[in-house]
């Protein structure tokens, strides 16, 4: 068996990954939305910046995915 197919696939876009480190950041360090102000519809910005970023997540996730699916091979 050896290497077969899977240790002679490029590996482009690895670079993709690295992208999901954006939604990771933006909320790695509380006291930068740690606050009551602005609010939207009543609601708090630290309660609707939560919920941004897990959006922000699935999409960046999902572009992620789009990005590195070229790559995936089917088992012959």
């Amino acid at each position: 068996m050896g290497q077969g197919a899977a240790g002679s696939r490029p590996q482009g876009r690895r670079w993709a990954f690295l992208l999901l480190l954006l939604p990771v950041a933006s909320i790695i360090y509380p006291p930068l939305y740690d606050h009551r102000h602005p609010t939207l519809v009543g609601v708090p910005f630290f309660v609707w910046y939560q919920f941004a970023a897990v959006i922000f997540g699935g999409l960046v996730t999902g572009v992620v995915y789009l990005l590195r699916g070229t790559e995936r091979s089917v088992p012959q």
